[in-house]
């Protein structure tokens, strides 16, 4: 595969923003359109805490950071690159819109991925020139340091393109999940969607606060889902007998009313105004940037000690640090 060294960015926003730095701090340079007066603004405060996070997750042999231009019109950004990504709004027209000034300035052979988190990739490439070379790379915040993308293709997706999407992410340190059928919200959103559903009962029955619901998670199973994984973590609560066990214990629960998941409270104005001022006494007394910064110096750490054990996402990690330097003893 030919080494992807410039990237275009179309859309600066948090997203947009993660992956720029994510491909700057791999040496890769980047184009990025943005038509907000403040995109420079926000693109440049999203980089400064990358900045922070690499500094403090000290991965060996990094290369030299790539360089940034912002560009004034899409074609400017995309007319000679190889990989396109689209992080603009979740709205199917814009993103249509967006693909057209793409395809009418961006070689034929250049990737083109969409950071959407729940359009299908078959509704995103329908009316392209060249529909195969599209595909979700739908990524996690904060991109520059969570290493889960989700990888779906449309029905006239390639697998040349799967497969290409599949070695360049796994070069800059990510690990490419293969959503083999397209599904609403794909995988990791659809477990997020099914938390929330419920924190949102919890709160309006008033069982819990915004702060309790997060302590629950904080100090319990996150810490466990953070490096296990949900059946994972399961098997290991079957004990010597392992899931079989556990399925076989705790199977018979699920027909009991733990979960509201089949019902969605409304969003009245009276429960988001509830969660918003829970939420407000939880943590507005922080900026978002320091929110970020402690999400990232904990991020770190976790990383690092996951590194340390070779596990899970410190596993991927460790890979990309140790494929860091046999790249560079053979440059």
């Amino acid at each position: 595969m030919t080494a992807i060294n410039k990237i275009a960015v179309i859309g600066g926003g948090v997203i947009g923003g993660g992956w720029i730095a994510r491909f700057l701090q791999n040496g890769i340079n980047v184009t990025v359109f943005d038509p907000a007066t403040d995109a420079k603004e926000k693109i440049e405060a999203v980089l400064a805490n990358a900045d922070i996070a690499a500094q403090n997750l000290a991965i060996a042999n990094s290369p030299k950071p790539g360089n940034l231009e912002y560009c004034g019109t899409i074609e400017q950004a995309v007319v000679d690159v190889l990989l396109i990504v689209e992080a603009v709004p979740e709205r199917l027209e814009t993103k249509k819109s967006v693909y057209d000034e793409i395809e009418s300035a961006a070689p034929t052979q250049a990737l083109i991925a969409s950071s959407t988190s729940g359009l299908l990739p078959t509704e995103l490439q329908n009316n392209l020139i060249n529909p195969d070379r599209l595909l979700v790379a739908h990524p996690f915040n904060p991109v520059y340091l969570l290493p889960l993308v989700e990888l779906v293709g449309g029905k006239q997706t390639s697998s040349e393109t799967i497969e290409k999407a599949k070695h360049f992410y796994t070069g800059i340190g990510m690990r490419p999940l293969h959503v083999r059928k397209e599904i609403d919200a794909f995988i990791a959103d659809r477990f997020l969607e099914a938390v929330w559903r419920e924190a949102l009962w919890l709160v309006k029955d008033g069982i819990a606060t915004t702060q309790e619901i997060d302590d629950a998670i904080i100090y319990g199973f996150g810490l466990r889902w953070a490096q296990m994984g949900l059946f994972e973590t399961y098997r290991v609560a079957g004990g010597d007998k392992g899931m079989r066990h556990f399925i076989d214990q705790f199977g018979p629960c699920l027909s009991l009313p733990w979960t509201k998941l089949m019902d969605v409270p409304e969003l009245t104005d009276e429960l988001s105004q509830t969660i918003t001022d829970q939420s407000d006494a939880q943590s507005g007394h922080y900026s978002i940037r320091e929110l970020e910064q402690i999400r990232d110096k904990n991020l770190v750490g976790i990383l690092k000690a996951l590194r340390s054990n070779q596990w899970g996402a410190g596993k991927t990690l460790a890979g990309y640090e140790e494929s860091l330097s046999t790249d560079n003893v053979e440059n």
